[in-house]
């Protein structure tokens, strides 16, 4: 991945094409889901069969559509009126090239991966363990044996939940 012994133009080259390209990937993965939510149809989460079917193009749409917008309009608010907001007062101290700061942490939603890499000493093992830890998650729809197909009455989807609920929370 760094492409030699530091950080230098092979890295960032490298990371600059996966900012880059990242974003029209999940936006490729909205419309795959939004074509499956199309042709399949929403959830049913207390799988409770009556026979309805809720209509795509006004009932999702429109709630996507209000939902857009709401969000661009809070992003809007903190822009452009609180750009501070959401900053870390660290952010406002001079940096200085030969002192590593003791307050760098990962963000709250790379914790869980950052223990994972911490843990194992081998760099190639860490990132083996922690796309294990990524599929794991993507595997917990397949689990259910249950012939009850939702969600909220499946005994061992809420325990597996649940215990990776407790994992994020405690061990995270």
């Amino acid at each position: 991945m760094w492409g030699g012994y530091s950080v230098d133009g092979p890295t960032l080259i490298k990371f600059f094409a996966l900012h880059f390209t990242l974003p029209y990937i999940i936006v490729a993965c909205v419309f795959v889901h939004l074509a499956a939510l199309h042709s399949v149809g929403s959830n049913n989460p207390l799988a409770v069969e009556n026979g309805l079917k809720t209509a795509f193009a006004p009932t999702f749409v429109g709630k996507d559509i209000f939902f857009f917008f709401f969000t661009f309009f809070v992003l809007g608010v903190l822009v452009f009126f609180y750009p501070n907001a959401l900053g870390h007062p660290d952010n406002y101290i001079k940096a200085n090239a030969l002192v590593t700061p003791a307050h760098i942490v990962p963000e709250w939603y790379f914790l869980p991966f950052y223990a994972i890499l911490r843990s194992i000493p081998d760099k190639t093992g860490g990132v083996v363990a922690m796309a294990a830890a990524i599929l794991a998650l993507f595997s917990l729809p397949s689990l259910s044996f249950s012939s009850v197909k939702g969600a909220v009455l499946n005994p061992v989807y809420g325990t597996l939940v649940i215990c990776w609920a407790l994992n994020v929370v405690f061990l995270g």
